[in-house]
């Protein structure tokens, strides 16, 4: 692809960083940008800059949020007993757009994954592992995507905690195995998250 303007070229580049977006998309957006009213770009400019330095992670679930807590945390009418445990900020999203859950979250960052080189230490275990042990949590909903990496996860913090008092779930398999949370339409992920059975059920199961 030839670029009359530099420019325009790093533009293009920078904007094909981004995931799912190819040179021809990337194109047209900056095409885009650059018939939009000069403060518009500012807008985004100033917005993104602000994301990447003002951003901050709850504390507590590991959240994106603005502040130490989160609004769910935070949240004196969330049952902080009951903790979902998700792989992705994205998935407390479409959880919460259930209207299904009225307990918090705790964010792993990922699921174990020893092909792509990510073990149990690289993601938020040891918090939640603490947090079962302080005596505080009553259930643990474990709303893992359906694959072997985060069953794997599963039962890797379910060996961690099993000496503990706390209930171990599982959403209902109303979600396919193989299945990725964010993609489960909301009907389907809220009757999972109300229908969600023990979690050694689910390790027989598998």
């Amino acid at each position: 692809m030839e670029f009359s303007s530099k420019l325009l070229e790093k533009a293009v580049d920078e904007m094909a960083q981004l995931p799912g977006i190819g040179k021809r998309t990337a194109l047209r957006l900056v095409l885009h940008l650059l018939r939009q009213p000069q403060e518009q770009t500012a807008f985004l400019t100033q917005a993104l800059t602000a994301l990447r330095e003002d951003i901050r992670f709850c504390q507590s679930c590991h959240n994106i949020s603005d502040t130490e807590l989160c609004d769910i945390c935070a949240n004196s009418s969330r049952d902080h007993a009951l903790i979902c445990v998700v792989e992705d900020v994205r998935d407390v999203m479409a959880i919460e757009n259930t209207r299904q859950f009225g307990g918090i979250y705790h964010v792993l960052g990922g699921k174990i994954s020893p092909i792509d080189g990510v073990g149990p230490s690289q993601l938020k275990i040891s918090s939640l592992v603490d947090k079962v042990k302080s005596g505080s949590v009553k259930e643990l909903v474990f709303a893992l995507s359906s694959t072997m990496e985060g069953d794997t996860t599963n039962f890797f913090i379910y060996k961690q905690i099993k000496d503990t008092d706390v209930i171990t779930t599982t959403i209902a398999r109303g979600i396919s195995v193989g299945d990725e949370l964010e993609y489960a339409d909301e009907i389907t992920l809220g009757r999972s998250i109300r229908q969600r059975i023990p979690l050694e059920i689910s390790f027989k199961n598998n």
